[in-house]
């Protein structure tokens, strides 16, 4: 009560206005972050392909040591088409970053790699794509090079 006697009431709750504000400038909030989560996710996954390949190269250094070339010629193709006596197959350790570095891209595994050997020289060559720009893909040689190329491996044992 007042000095008067009379009562001061105040409105209870909220306004439907109010509350349909507050919702939709919660729902625009959400959906940036949503979109930005996603964008670091994809990113995530191309550092997960990246470094998944650079590791092959010492997998594939000591197949060299232990057979004394790369395996057999293998043309441009598929890594889950690999055929018997390359380093692809011969390797669980390589047969499995390959598989690891495909999840990350695109859940293909094996088959989202593209690889290459030949026997004179011996060299390979494995490209997988990445994520955030699926045109693109991350590609790792023999020869010591590490580097993104649009689309997969196209020439025998070298990244282009």
């Amino acid at each position: 009560m007042n000095k008067k006697g009379f009562t001061l009431s105040l409105p209870k709750g909220f306004t439907l206005i109010e509350l349909l504000v507050v919702i939709a400038i919660i729902g625009i909030l959400a959906s940036v972050v949503l979109s930005s989560l996603n964008t670091a996710r994809a990113k995530g996954a191309d550092a997960a392909v990246k470094a998944n390949l650079t590791n092959i190269r010492a997998q594939a250094q000591d197949y060299y040591d232990t057979n004394g070339d790369f395996g057999d010629d293998f043309a441009v193709a598929t890594c889950d088409t690999a055929g018997a006596g390359t380093i692809f197959v011969d390797d669980t350790k390589i047969t499995s970053i390959i598989t690891t570095a495909g999840n990350a891209s695109n859940a293909g595994g094996l088959a989202s790699g593209t690889c290459t050997a030949t026997l004179s020289p011996s060299a390979w060559a494995v490209s997988v794509p990445l994520k955030t720009v699926a045109t693109e893909s991350w590609c790792v040689d023999s020869t010591g090079v590490s580097k993104q190329v649009t689309g997969p491996i196209v020439a025998d044992s070298v990244c282009p």
